[in-house]
């Protein structure tokens, strides 16, 4: 027979499993959304949308019917004939391709450059490295408009105006970029893996390839993806260095708005057009995009 030791043993036992069992119930409850929780997400999701539905229902009616009280609230049947004159009049073709090469490349630019000097900010030893860090972080809060004349004169005296090389070549690098990056890298990579690479004789390209890059693999999806939005989103320089003949997306967007009466619907075709590639980019690379914050987020 067991004793009174044991069984108070037992007991004991029992108590802390049912506890355990309790407590991981109370848990996963307190994960639960709640009605509350729902609604408001709800309403976020709504609104969030809400400006690309207008935007396509604006596409499919005609300027008469937007400019009347109440506005439509529903699609129209004129959305295939206002982006066939958007694409046409504001040569969209050549304007989404352009924009594909510079955003492209001013991410990719952005994100290689960006983590290589991050890193060494991070993780290297070299003089004045506090200071540069310090000038580096001081161009942001510099307004971009005031390197705007001796930039223009710089790419006028090469003769870049109206080429893409104009609006690519200045943005291959931010300072926000190499923040960030140098942040991540801190926390994200260890010294001491450096270090060892360093002892078995590894070389900075190698140390680079097989340890920096992998390690910042989230951060360098998350800086690109914001990168990418940006550079094709870009209007202030682009209008500037570019003209309606070699257009990026934005420039072209502002053929469509001249005229005595600008039509507004075609306008707003015009702005789905630019907005889809987007979009089309979200959907095909979204759950890379978000695994990799994911990622970069439990590594924290």
């Amino acid at each position: 027979m067991p004793t009174d030791g044991k069984r108070r043993g037992r007991r004991r036992t029992g108590g802390r499993r049912t506890g355990g069992r309790r407590g991981g119930d109370e848990g996963s409850r307190a994960l639960r959304g709640g009605p509350l929780t729902l609604a408001v997400l709800t309403l976020f999701s709504v609104g969030s949308l809400f400006p690309l539905v207008w935007t396509a229902i604006a596409a499919s009616r005609d300027s008469g019917r937007l400019a009347r009280t109440p506005p439509p609230f529903w699609f129209g049947s004129g959305l295939l004939k206002n982006l066939g004159t958007a694409w046409t009049d504001a040569n969209m073709g050549l304007a989404l391709a352009n924009t594909t090469v510079v955003a492209g490349t001013i991410a990719l630019g952005t994100v290689l450059f960006s983590t290589l000097a991050g890193f060494a900010f991070a993780k290297l030893r070299f003089r004045l490295k506090n200071l540069l860090l310090m000038l580096v972080i001081g161009t942001m809060m510099i307004p971009p408009q005031l390197g705007v004349v001796p930039l223009f004169m710089t790419i006028a005296e090469l003769e870049w105006t109206n080429h893409l090389q104009a609006v690519i070549l200045p943005t291959l690098v931010s300072a926000f970029g190499v923040f960030f990056m140098r942040q991540y890298l801190i926390q994200a990579l260890p010294s001491e893996l450096v270090e060892a690479a360093r002892v078995d004789g590894a070389s900075s390209l190698r140390v680079v390839w097989h340890i920096v890059l992998p390690a910042a693999r989230p951060a360098m999806a998350v800086l690109g993806m914001l990168t990418f939005v940006q550079a094709w989103n870009d209007f202030f320089w682009p209008i500037i260095a570019l003209t309606q003949e070699n257009p990026t997306v934005q420039v072209a967007l502002t053929g469509l708005g001249r005229g005595y009466v600008p039509d507004q619907a075609v306008i707003m075709a015009g702005a789905l057009l630019g907005t889809l590639p987007l979009l089309l980019a979200f959907v095909l690379f979204g759950r890379q995009i978000v695994g990799g914050i994911m990622q970069g987020a439990v590594k924290g």
